[in-house]
Formats: C-alpha cells, sequence, structure tokens
C-alpha cells in the first residue's frame, strides 16, 4: 500500500515559496523591543483626555500621538498573525499574536474617550481650529467622518460604560462560535471512497461537492439532524444577538439596528432595500439556472444538497502555480501598466505564502498595514478554484497596495463596503479572459459553471440572507418572539422563494439560519452581494473600453477612505444609491446563462 503523501514541516517549504516577513521586523527581538516601544506610548494615551478644547494645535497633536501609536501597534498584530498563521502549532507565536491582540485592546481602550471628547466641541469652535492651524485640514474628512453621527454619540461615560460591557453585549456571539465550532458534535458519515468519516464544517463544504448523490444526501441529513437537536439552543443566541442589535440602536438614537449599521459607512439605508428589491425582480434567472441545473444533473427531483456539486463534471481545467501566475498576468493585463507593476511586485517580492504546510492556517486571505506589504496567504492546490483565489486575493492585495502609496496614513485603509469589490472584479475580468481563450465548449462550459455559481452563492444567496436577517430585527423590535419555529418557518418560505419550483424545499433546510456565522456580524452579509454587483459592473464597463473607465476605476483603488464609500464608488462610475448596477450585473448574468444553455445542447 502506498504510503500518503505528509504535508511539509514549515522548515521544509522553499524560502521562496514563502512569504518575506523580514521587511516588517527582521527578527523577532526587534518585534519585541518595538512591542515595548509601542506599550509605552498606548499608556501614555489617556494623559491626553480632556485636552482637545484646548486650540487646534492640541487637537493635531492628539491625532498625530494617536496615529503614530496605532500604526506600531497595527505592525506589531501584522507580523505577529502571519507569523502564528504560517505555523499555528509554534507556541512562540501564538504567545506574540495573543499579546498583539491585547495591546490592540488596551490601545482601543485609551483612546474611547476621543470621539464623545470631540463631539463635545461645537461645529463652530471645530471650523475655527482649521483656520488657526492649517495642518489640521488634512483630517478635514476624517473629523467629518465622526462628527456626521453626533447625533448618536453618548457621553464618554456613558460610551465607556458601553465599551466595557462590551464582552457581556457580545456573549451571544461568543456562546453561537463555541457551541458551532467546539462543543456541537457531528456524526460519522461515508466519503466518495466508501470510508466512514467523522463529519466537520469543512468537509461538509466538499462532501456537497461529491459526484455520489447519496453521499451528499447523507451529509446533508446528518449535518442537520444535529442542528435540529440543538435548534432552541441557537434560536436563544441568535434572538439574543438581535436584540443586543435592536437595543444599541435605541441606545443611540437610531430608528432601527439597520440605520445604524449602515451609518457606520455612512450607506443610505435603501441601498439595502433596493438590492432586495431588484433581486426579487430577478428571481426568475435562479429559477432558470436551477431548471438547467435539474436537467444536467438529470435528477426526477433536485435538492438543496444538490445545488452545489457541477453540473458538468470533472474539471479538466486545472492549473499549477507557474501556469496560475501567467495567466493571472495575461488576464488583468486589461488593467494597465501601474497595475501590472503591482503584479511584479506581489510576486517577485515575496509578498505571497504559497505551500499549504503542516500547521498552517486555512484557507486564504489578502493581510497587510499601512507600513507593510499587502501580503497574501495560500494553500495551493493546482485547479481552476485556485486560481479564482489567486486573482482575487491579489485583488484586495493592489487596492490595499494602491490606497497606501496614494494616501496619508489617517485615509490608509477602506471601508467593508468597499473591499469586496476590487477582488470580484478581477474574478469577472478573469473569467472573460478564460471564456475568450477556451480552446473548447467544454472548457467554456466548466468556466461559465464557475461563474455563475459564484453569483449564485454571492448574489442571490447573501440576498436571501440579508432579507432574513432583516426581518428577524424588525420581528424582535415589535416584539415578537424569536422562536426555533418560527425561524425555521420564515427561512423555509424566504428559500422556497429564491430557489422556485425546480428545487425541493428540502427537510432540513429550514434550519439553515442556525449555522450562519455572519448572521451575529450586525446587517453584513448584504455587502457580499452589493459589492459583488458592482464588480460586475466595473469590469463590464473595462472589458467594453467605456470612456474613462479604467482611469475611474484606478482612481477608486487609490481613494482609501478619504470620502465616504458611497462617493467614491460613484467616482468609481457606479452610483450604488440607485439600481442600474445590480440590473446591469443581473444582465451579465442572463447572458452568461443564455452561453451555458446553448453550449450544453452541443455538447
Amino acid at each position: 500500500m502506498a504510503e500518503s503523501k505528509q504535508l511539509p514541516k514549515r522548515e521544509e517549504v522553499p524560502i521562496e515559496k514563502t512569504w518575506d516577513l523580514t521587511t516588517i521586523f527582521k527578527t523577532d527581538e526587534d518585534w519585541e523591543k518595538a512591542y515595548d516601544e509601542a506599550a509605552k506610548e498606548v499608556a501614555k494615551l489617556n494623559e491626553f483626555q480632556g485636552t482637545l478644547a484646548n486650540g487646534a494645535d492640541q487637537l493635531l497633536n492628539v491625532l498625530e500621538t494617536i496615529h503614530a501609536a496605532m500604526r506600531k501597534v497595527e505592525n506589531l498584530y501584522v507580523y505577529s498573525h502571519l507569523k502564528n498563521d504560517q505555523d499555528t502549532g509554534n507556541n512562540t507565536y501564538q504567545a506574540m499574536n495573543n499579546r498583539a491582540m491585547t495591546l490592540a485592546t488596551n490601545a482601543a481602550a485609551a483612546t474611547s474617550w476621543f470621539e464623545p471628547e470631540l463631539l463635545e466641541l461645537p461645529e463652530e469652535k471645530l471650523e475655527k481650529y482649521f483656520e488657526d492651524n492649517k495642518d489640521l485640514e488634512l483630517y478635514r474628512h476624517a473629523i467629518q467622518n465622526i462628527t456626521a453621527n453626533r447625533d448618536h454619540v453618548l457621553s464618554a461615560e456613558m460610551e465607556g460604560l458601553l465599551a466595557e460591557a462590551g464582552d457581556v453585549l457580545d456573549g451571544s456571539q461568543q456562546t453561537f462560535a463555541i457551541l458551532n465550532n467546539a462543543d456541537i458534535e457531528f456524526p460519522t458519515v461515508t466519503n466518495e471512497d466508501g470510508e466512514e468519516v467523522q463529519l466537520s464544517h469543512g468537509l461538509y463544504g466538499q462532501l456537497l461537492e461529491s459526484k455520489k448523490r447519496d453521499v451528499r444526501q447523507e451529509a446533508f441529513e446528518a449535518l442537520y439532524e444535529v442542528y435540529g437537536g440543538l435548534k432552541n439552543t441557537f434560536a436563544s443566541t441568535f434572538q439574543t444577538n438581535v436584540k443586543k442589535n435592536n437595543y444599541l440602536a435605541k441606545t443611540h438614537k437610531y430608528h432601527s439596528a439597520r440605520h445604524r449599521a449602515l451609518s457606520n459607512n455612512h450607506i443610505p439605508e435603501e441601498v439595502h432595500d433596493t438590492l432586495i428589491e431588484v433581486v426579487n425582480n430577478n428571481l426568475h434567472l435562479l429559477h432558470r439556472y436551477m431548471e438547467l441545473r435539474k436537467k444536467l444533473l438529470n435528477v426526477d427531483e433536485l435538492n438543496m444538497y444538490d445545488l452545489y456539486v457541477s453540473m458538468i463534471g470533472e474539471s479538466g481545467l486545472k492549473y499549477d502555480y507557474e501556469e496560475a501566475t501567467a495567466t493571472t498576468f495575461d488576464a488583468l493585463n486589461i488593467l494597465g501598466p501601474e497595475y501590472k507593476e503591482v503584479l511584479g511586485k506581489a510576486f517577485d517580492s515575496r509578498w505571497i505564502d504559497i505551500v499549504e504546510n503542516k500547521g498552517k492556517r486555512s484557507g486564504a486571505y489578502s493581510s497587510g498595514t499601512y507600513d507593510t506589504a499587502p501580503y497574501i496567504l495560500l494553500n495551493w492546490h493546482d485547479s481552476l478554484n485556485h486560481l479564482y483565489t489567486l486573482v482575487h486575493e491579489l485583488g484586495h492585495s493592489a487596492h490595499s497596495y494602491f490606497t497606501r502609496n496614494n494616501q496619508p496614513y489617517v485615509y490608509g485603509d477602506y471601508s467593508i463596503f468597499l473591499a469586496e469589490i476590487a477582488s470580484t472584479t478581477n474574478e469577472n475580468l478573469l473569467t472573460d479572459y478564460l471564456l475568450e481563450h477556451a480552446t473548447s465548449n467544454e472548457q467554456k462550459a466548466q468556466i461559465l459553471n464557475h461563474y455563475l455559481d459564484g453569483f449564485k452563492g454571492t448574489v442571490f444567496r447573501q440576498t436571501q440572507f440579508a432579507e432574513f436577517e432583516h426581518w428577524a430585527h424588525e420581528e424582535a423590535a415589535a416584539g415578537t418572539p424569536l422562536t426555533a419555529d418560527y425561524l425555521s418557518e420564515k427561512y423555509g418560505e424566504v428559500n422556497d422563494k429564491y430557489y422556485g419550483p425546480a428545487v425541493e424545499n428540502t427537510a432540513g433546510i429550514e434550519l439553515e439560519w442556525a449555522r450562519i456565522p455572519h448572521f451575529y456580524m450586525n446587517y453584513y452579509v448584504y455587502q457580499y452581494s452589493t459589492g459583488f454587483c458592482a464588480a460586475t459592473a466595473l469590469a463590464d464597463r473595462i472589458i467594453n473600453k467605456e470612456e474613462n473607465a479604467l482611469e475611474d476605476y484606478l482612481t477608486y483603488l487609490k481613494a482609501g477612505s478619504s470620502d465616504f464609500p458611497i462617493e467614491v464608488m460613484k467616482k468609481a462610475g457606479v452610483d450604488m444609491t440607485n439600481k442600474d448596477y445590480i440590473e446591469r450585473a443581473m444582465k451579465v448574468f442572463e447572458d452568461r446563462l443564455n452561453q451555458l444553455e446553448e453550449i450544453v445542447e452541443e455538447l
């Protein structure tokens, strides 16, 4: 019997396939010295409390001192978390990462007084500060970002009390995480090879992609049987979290939890309403796609456990890392020489940690801070999916690079609302490139299947989540108990509406609300949908070479947080306060659905 292939230890990975973190700190000893210095600076931040009324020069001094300390804390955290993620079994970096997180918490606590105190300054006094010290002008938008929600910020004492109660208020989220990730026990199921394996969250996703239908069905039924047994506990954590959001909104004088959540990024509520409205108006497209899936899988009944397996069959499209690198350059060449230069830095300057090794954190991400490279973690396997992952994460890193090299520190990051747009634009450009260069209808079908499933999972599915989440908050605000049965009944209805008559409302799916961690992130999920639609519209503009499309896109990448997110997107050529960008995305989905329907008739 052949021995199973073992993952390499971290020290066995060739250095050229790892990220270079020496550009942050050359040694761990340097990190320790920087930690001691930053800790001393953080400890002094409380001393500035009560001084903002002392004039323009003092306000500028406080801002610069806080930012200088925060930059050091961020560098410490990024280095320690990257080191920890490259080998989570390394106790040294576990401890360093914990210390960095504690220091970041201390820094947040030491500056929690700043915003309430700033808001105590009358508007006319703040304006006089800008006249008295012209260097403050740099911070005008940052201050405006705070004062825009002036009516919703409590006194420093009240905000401090709420901050101290954070662990208590977040208790339902923490309980859910522990229950869902640690304490929940799944049974054994049979995998594709006929082996008995312990079901887990990660394995569940793999089994739903199995070509063997009985494997998918068993995994689905086993998973939801467990959630059914714990549904009342999950309903309790869910309901408590919703009530917390409603309570904090009321306390801060917002008219709803949604109003409070979207106000953090100055997003008008109609953005959320318009998304749900337009997606609902286009559900017929998802229903068509489900009909096609049912036809291609050749099943009498299409169940919820049939939605993740490829409709086309085994993919013949595989890319090793070198091929993926070349394809990335070719696919993104349309973004011009300035963007290509950043890609070159990513590959040549070791921003990317490529190889899966023992103890390495799973998945993929882009991470960094203002003073570091925008690093990328991968766990590479030769596949079409991993090519898309590479292009996606490079979108994040390029966005970060352009922002940090064109904005001062105070605006050197971007909001969550904008975060997924650059990465998904890259995915759309890759899809167009691969379709253009496909050498057979089979390859085109694979690429279209990948794109349409991504659109289904991001736009339609996340909007489904957003609609259910908003309903739950409104019901709780009206005093309706969110019992397990009530939540399940509604979720089943919404799920049935979204997937349409071709899909059975498979027993168990009504419990899906119980296992979605994003429901504990307070109106987060809608941003996946809006981001994907905005990215589709941007990519479509670039592909069709519309006037100023590329220039507008680069302007967005370089903007950071120098303006409100909605305004940044307007400069990029997408007005997210109206429905046009969502309808344009739906048109792209429909065109590619038409393509796939035509191709499969010829296969």
